[in-house]
């Protein structure tokens, strides 16, 4: 049901007292005013700065006015008011710890009701004690849907379109993708990004609008946000991988929703350390213009009773409130590490705080992205493994020689050097067995010797640098082994494995 015809069905049904939760005072009283005007209802709004507007007027029998404070006053006014009267009371929930105040609204509920009022309280925070439970409603006003951001953004570009400083043109794609952007942000919000756009850039654009997400991100402790920095073409190999998400590019579309697409819920890579999981998760983000939020796990863990499981429900809420978007957890099996204590550690935090993650990838409706990814597939729990929980589970395995010879043509350019002149392919060759970092590290530490000596890198450096390295895949052999045995029938590869001796 729309936001406004809920406001309309619980007043036109008498209910006493409704609470609103919602940041949008603007956006929610101009609903209730138009309400009003609808059901032909006289509306009062209250706030403890501004007090009653418009003022009650007291029957002339009324005793003398007596000082009360604000809070008991606006209730004692609601009381006076005549029948067919409705009231938006701002930012009450301080006073809910009052037992005067809590035994007033009691006493008013019934006489609402019979008097055809009700009493709209509209609060950020919901606050209820328990005596009033019963008769308080509580309704959710949600944030702007599509057509609300739509609406605004077409007041923006009719008020700018004759502005010769700036250009407010817009393809369908650029403005499908503005409105799915701002999707999560308040009416105030995304009129600050919008002006925010026209003034830096000249033009509307997303990247104003990732900035204000990026505010929200930063008020909270359990989210990070990060760049889209990384780009696919950073990230060497790996073309099944790359194709796969590729073909998932255009799937938070309405051109998907309306072909029966439904928005893709995410991707776990496993694989050995160093081989660019980390990489292709920021480049999604980049690749597909969604901001990424990255979730540390150990920011969910609180040290009070509860705290926890609320700190992950709070990420939750607000990474969906951010949709579409990326989530990002890095090395998914440390994060849950207490689900091997089979709850004695940590009284059941683990668990249950991991039972609450669960539920939501099941069920989510939102389009946020879960990127997963993980070394030790043994720690990871089967019930996070099945079908329904990712989309895929790829395998990230040590680059071939071709992906090695594409990583060290990455780095190389990105350290503005020619990779022409090094011999890449012989390099790639003395890299059996090197993971990516690996081969970054010997990038940079040939590059360090070479400064140290006031010269140019040559392939010389290179060689050396990389026969005086053990890879990992030597010191863990036994281990990478066993990890490819069990993802050879449980994962799918990344990419087309060349035959070559590791």
């Amino acid at each position: 049901m729309q936001p406004q015809r809920e406001v309309e069905v619980f007043i036109r049904a008498r209910y006493p007292i409704v609470w609103i939760t919602s940041w949008e005072e603007r956006r929610v009283e101009e609903a209730v005013k138009t309400v009003a005007e609808k059901l032909n209802r006289r509306l009062h709004v209250w706030s403890v700065t501004q007090g009653m507007k418009p003022e009650i007027p007291r029957p002339p029998s009324a005793a003398p006015k007596t000082q009360l404070p604000a809070e008991l006053e606006a209730l004692a006014q609601v009381h006076e008011a005549p029948e067919f009267t409705l009231f938006l009371v701002k930012d009450f929930h301080p006073y809910m710890r009052d037992s005067r105040v809590v035994r007033l609204l009691r006493d008013l509920a019934g006489r609402l009701r019979l008097r055809s009022q009700t009493v709209i309280m509209l609060s950020p925070s919901l606050n209820l004690p328990i005596e009033l439970e019963k008769d308080i409603s509580v309704m959710e006003f949600p944030m702007p849907e599509v057509e609300d951001i739509e609406k605004q953004l077409d007041i923006v570009i009719n008020s700018m379109k004759d502005s010769p400083q700036v250009n407010v043109e817009l393809t369908p794609e650029d403005r499908e993708l503005i409105v799915k952007s701002a999707q999560g942000l308040t009416t105030d919000e995304i009129e600050s990004a919008l002006a925010r756009s026209l003034v830096e850039a000249k033009r509307l654009t997303v990247d104003q609008i990732i900035e204000e997400k990026k505010q929200i991100v930063r008020k909270t402790g359990t989210l990070q946000f990060y760049p889209a920095e990384s780009k696919m073409a950073d990230v060497g190999g790996h073309e099944l991988l790359k194709e796969w998400l590729s073909k998932r590019s255009r799937s938070f579309t309405d051109a998907a929703r309306e072909f029966g697409i439904a928005a893709p819920k995410g991707v776990l890579m496993i694989g050995v350390q160093g081989c660019g999981k980390s990489l292709v998760a920021k480049a999604i983000a980049a690749s597909w213009s969604l901001p990424m939020l990255k979730m540390d796990v150990g920011r969910i863990f609180g040290s009070l009773v509860g705290q926890s499981e609320e700190n992950m429900r709070k990420a939750i809420r607000i990474a969906e409130s951010l949709a579409p978007c990326c989530l990002w957890i890095d090395e998914l099996e440390k994060g849950f590490a207490g689900m091997g204590g089979g709850g004695v550690s940590d009284s059941g935090t683990t668990a249950r705080v991991f039972s609450t993650f669960l539920t939501w990838m099941q069920e989510k409706t939102k389009p946020v992205f879960l990127i997963a990814t993980a070394n030790d597939v043994s720690a990871l729990p089967p019930e996070l493994l099945r079908k329904g929980r990712f989309d895929e589970i790829f395998f990230i395995d040590l680059p071939d020689l071709k992906e090695r010879e594409e990583i060290f043509n990455i780095h190389l350019s990105k350290r503005k050097r020619d990779p022409k002149k090094f011999k890449v392919k012989q390099l790639a060759q003395a890299t059996i067995g090197f993971s990516g970092a690996e081969i970054e590290q010997v990038v940079i530490s040939g590059l360090n010797h070479a400064f140290f000596d006031g010269r140019e890198l040559s392939v010389k450096d290179l060689m050396e640098e990389s026969n005086s390295q053990v890879p990992l895949s030597v010191m863990m052999k036994e281990g990478i082994d066993e990890l490819r045995e069990w993802a050879r029938l449980r994962a799918r590869p990344s990419a087309v494995r060349s035959e070559e001796a590791e």
